[in-house]
């Protein structure tokens, strides 16, 4: 007489999954933090002086690649406890994101550079106060617009200035994924100035998590409208 098959294979039941998660979230963590290190090492070495902004930008470019990559582990990560190759899918991904990434994300460093060079130095320009906020509303906007083409670039194959309209469109189109991408950074600002500097740092992984379930309208619209 054979006993009856169990009602869930080993691997895929809730703490399974839960374990995989964890497993994955921390080596990709992981490897975001390796593929960032010598530009997070020059940042740590940076003094606060807002002369340093050009050069602190120069250390942030390896952050993007790396965090298209975090993004395309994350989105093709394994549910199978069994079956889990979280490193190999993150370099899989930065592969074929790096070179895409970076063209959207040295501009955007370079334009966010400048505003904040900007800021800094606003009593030397003579402009109306007014100006400082709307100065802070484009970089805010502009990192939002980041965050968009971010997830994009990540997922699909598209040609740089599509990814920037696709990005632009859905930064009004899809109202609940911008606004879940601030307060991703508006979390991010608090905790690193409350807590830590290394917060970012820490919790990469876990957040971009979050900013692939807040785009799940953005991702799926894609898919339906833009690919073939």
């Amino acid at each position: 007489m054979t006993s009856p098959a169990p009602s869930t294979a080993f691997g895929i039941g809730p703490l399974s999954r839960a374990a995989a998660l964890i497993h994955t979230l921390v080596t990709v963590g992981a490897l975001l933090l390796l593929a960032t290190a010598p530009g997070l090492t020059g940042l740590l070495l940076l003094g606060p002086d807002p002369a340093n902004l050009p050069l602190a930008a120069v250390c942030a470019l390896p952050l993007g690649p790396a965090c298209a990559a975090a993004l395309y582990a994350l989105h093709h990560r394994d549910r199978d406890l069994t079956d889990l190759h979280p490193a190999r899918t993150y370099w899989r991904g930065w592969r074929l994101n790096a070179l895409p990434a970076l063209r959207l994300w040295a501009p955007l460093l370079a334009w966010l550079t400048v505003i904040a060079f900007t800021l800094t130095h606003f009593p030397a320009t003579g402009l109306p106060g007014w100006w400082a906020v709307l100065l802070g509303a484009v970089g805010l906007g502009s990192l939002l617009w980041g965050a968009h083409a971010l997830v994009l670039t990540s997922l699909f194959s598209f040609r740089t200035r599509d990814t920037a309209r696709l990005a632009a469109y859905f930064l009004f189109r899809h109202r609940r994924a911008t606004l879940a991408a601030a307060s991703l950074l508006v979390l991010t600002a608090a905790g690193t100035a409350l807590l830590t500097e290394a917060l970012p740092a820490l919790l990469a992984a876990p957040l971009l998590l979050s900013l692939l379930h807040g785009s799940r309208a953005v991702i799926a619209e894609t898919e339906r409208d833009f690919t073939v």
